[in-house]
């Protein structure tokens, strides 16, 4: 089985499908895996979330780790494991829900904006952290907290990356991102996702061949 160490090792973005449908989430997964994508994220506020998540474990099988984003009950932990989720992913740190994401030997990834949150959560046992919004951590807060943080906790900021903003926050330390609306939005085709997904990692290809010539 697939599990997060090696899904991120092959790939270290993660891809927010917010706002996707049951009836577009294959094709859609089809161009992101096409292009390397190995993490796929389906939102619980988009359309009948747990429906395009069955679809999606399903058909992935073991070519990619795939979840929910936007858990904010714990109780929502169950039915995305039941469908078939691995990933639980938030956008604030919530006990409950990293006890019980643990207890079921899934991979939480909560969303955190201060050093504080983000030592909680590591003493919480997330498997990353979510910088969140992104749009107000910059590269340079970015290095800061890399600076006091534990080296092996994997830091993704989430929220406006483009392909052009990439390398400022990998030159910080980052370790991978959430792709939101730069790589899909509601009623995107397939292609689109592709030629944006290529996008992405390009952009990280380029900049690892930089700074690991």
């Amino acid at each position: 089985m697939l599990n997060w160490q090696q899904a991120f090792a092959a790939c270290p973005l993660v891809a927010i499908l917010r706002g996707i449908t049951p009836d577009e989430v294959i094709p859609v997964a089809d161009a992101l895996l096409h292009a390397g994508f190995r993490l796929i994220e389906v939102p619980l506020n988009s359309p009948d979330p747990l429906t395009s998540l069955q679809r999606l474990a399903a058909h992935v099988g073991e070519d990619a780790l795939v979840g929910a984003g936007t858990v904010i009950t714990p109780e929502r932990v169950a039915e995305v494991e039941q469908v078939g989720g691995r990933l639980i992913i938030a956008p604030n740190l919530d006990t409950r829900i990293a006890r019980e994401a643990s207890t079921r030997g899934l991979v939480y990834g909560p969303g955190v904006g201060t050093v504080s949150e983000a030592f909680a959560a590591i003493e919480a046992g997330a498997a990353f952290l979510k910088l969140f919004p992104a749009e107000a951590i910059s590269p340079a807060a970015v290095k800061a907290m890399r600076a006091v943080l534990p080296e092996t906790t994997p830091l993704l900021p989430v929220g406006g990356i483009t392909p052009a903003s990439m390398a400022d926050y990998l030159d910080a330390g980052v370790s991978g991102f959430g792709l939101g609306g730069a790589l899909y939005q509601p009623g995107s085709t397939p292609g689109e996702v592709a030629r944006r997904a290529r996008a992405f990692i390009q952009a990280h290809a380029d900049w690892a061949s930089t700074a690991n010539p």
